[in-house]
């Protein structure tokens, strides 16, 4: 049985769909606050962690070590090519990447293999 969205759910669920870029849980929290929403930050990080874990969300550590997120435009695997500066995204097919994950597992007799690659940069606009 699936559980109907909370007020607060929601709102961090529309307040995340509308950003483009990543964006971490405080950030959120905080434009969720001056919008006058009652949420408080731990349901913030359990609703992202949630939306994570259904494939909604795309999660990924930042440079500095935080945790961000946006909202998943792909719904297979894919990564990410992330400005910078502004947050840009680009989400990236990468068989190249796919085929020498497989390669790289097989010789070392890993299996079940899952992996992450995020790419960040400085876009064309800076």
């Amino acid at each position: 049985m699936t559980r109907k969205p909370t007020r607060q759910q929601t709102a961090v669920a529309q307040e995340l769909a509308s950003r483009e870029a990543f964006t971490s849980a405080q950030e959120l929290h905080a434009a969720l606050t001056r919008s006058g929403a009652s949420v408080g930050l731990a349901t913030v990080y359990r609703t992202l962690q949630s939306m994570v874990e259904g494939g909604k969300v795309d999660a990924l550590v930042s440079p500095d070590g935080e945790t961000i997120y946006r909202s998943c435009g792909s719904s297979g695997h894919h990564h990410h090519l992330v400005c910078r500066e502004c947050g840009r995204t680009v989400e990236l097919e990468g068989p190249a990447v796919e085929r020498w994950a497989d390669k790289v597992s097989a010789e070392h007799g890993f299996r079940d293999v899952e992996h992450t690659l995020e790419i960040f940069g400085v876009c064309r606009d800076h």
